[in-house]
């Protein structure tokens, strides 16, 4: 049955296409222009960094700095480096950085699918830039705190759904790489996700683009639909909306929190040649987009009027 509901589903977006190209074209353009502007510029530096660092030994280091905080998680302390590094640059790297632990053997397949329960952050640039245009100054830096908070008291409340040692720290045998392989490789591996995230971005686009402009349904029913399907689109959409800013701030939040299913799609994608179990992931983006939610409607009066400044 499935399978059957999306060869429908492709042959009408497929028809609806065809009937339309020039929308397409020019929603391809401006989803290219957002990966070349935005996406790949914010990715490709922490995808090469991160491959040289784990090279290199960069996992000890942060796995002795905050094993405390690890215990908390009852997690392998080596998961440090890819919650440290997924803070700073943004999903879908969590994966990333995930599969290569994984594949180093510095964590096993448990605390993989443990680990990207709970790395799911937005790229802190994208929050206090492009959607500080959208809401404001004080919206964005509210969005951010409660995203990040929010990504850890989900991780801190599923912390016994899988079972992992909490106190040992996996010791491993690693060859360090000549510097000019590592970085080829790095080079390469970071080139082949990129250019499967710029074709998910593309395709849930023109998904995204259907539905806005042919689906018979509410405006406001379509832009949540969109937002959650494709989020960067999505959340551009909710800036139309006729609702206050405390609303538009905690459905964004929500939408962050979730990911959209073309980031999920993306974290799949990246995993589907490991062990790595997606299900936790999911359950976690659902938990996650609730607490956050939750959090900015109800702290959004308090917190707007502490003082904020980048």
């Amino acid at each position: 049955k499935m399978k059957k509901i999306i060869l429908i589903l492709l042959i009408l977006v497929t028809v609806l296409v065809l009937y339309n190209p020039e929308l397409i074209i020019i929603n391809i353009i401006n989803s290219n222009n957002k990966f070349l502007s935005n996406i790949f510029p914010s990715l490709f530096p922490f995808f090469i960094l991160s491959s040289l660092l784990i090279n290199y030994g960069f996992v000890k280091v942060t796995s002795k700095l905050f094993k405390p905080i690890m215990k908390l998680f009852k997690i392998n302390p080596n998961c440090s480096f890819i919650l440290v590094m997924s803070m700073i640059s943004g999903f879908p790297s969590s994966a990333k950085f995930t599969k290569e632990l994984y594949l180093n053997k510095s964590i096993n397949e448990l605390e993989a699918s443990k680990i990207l329960m709970f790395t799911h952050f937005s790229n802190p640039l994208f929050i206090l830039g492009t959607i500080s245009s959208i809401l404001n100054k004080k919206s964005a830096y509210i969005l951010l705190f409660i995203h990040y908070i929010s990504n850890f008291i989900t991780g801190f409340i599923l912390k016994n759904i899988i079972k992992t040692p909490s106190n040992k720290n996996i010791e491993f045998k690693q060859e360090t790489k000549p510097f000019i392989v590592s970085l080829t490789d790095s080079i390469n591996s970071s080139f082949n996700t990129l250019f499967m995230i710029f074709g998910m971005i593309i395709i849930f686009s023109i998904i995204s683009t259907v539905i806005i402009n042919y689906l018979p349904i509410n405006l406001q029913i379509k832009t949540l639909l969109v937002s959650f399907i494709e989020m960067s689109n999505g959340i551009y959409n909710i800036d139309t909306l006729n609702i206050s800013l405390k609303v538009k701030t905690t459905i964004i939040g929500m939408i962050l929190s979730f990911g959209g299913i073309c980031i999920h799609m993306q974290i799949k994608s990246i995993i589907s040649d490991t062990s790595i179990k997606y299900q936790p992931y999911l359950v976690a983006r659902l938990l996650h987009s609730a607490i956050c939610g939750l959090l900015i409607y109800f702290l959004y009066d308090i917190l707007i009027f502490f003082p904020y400044s980048i």
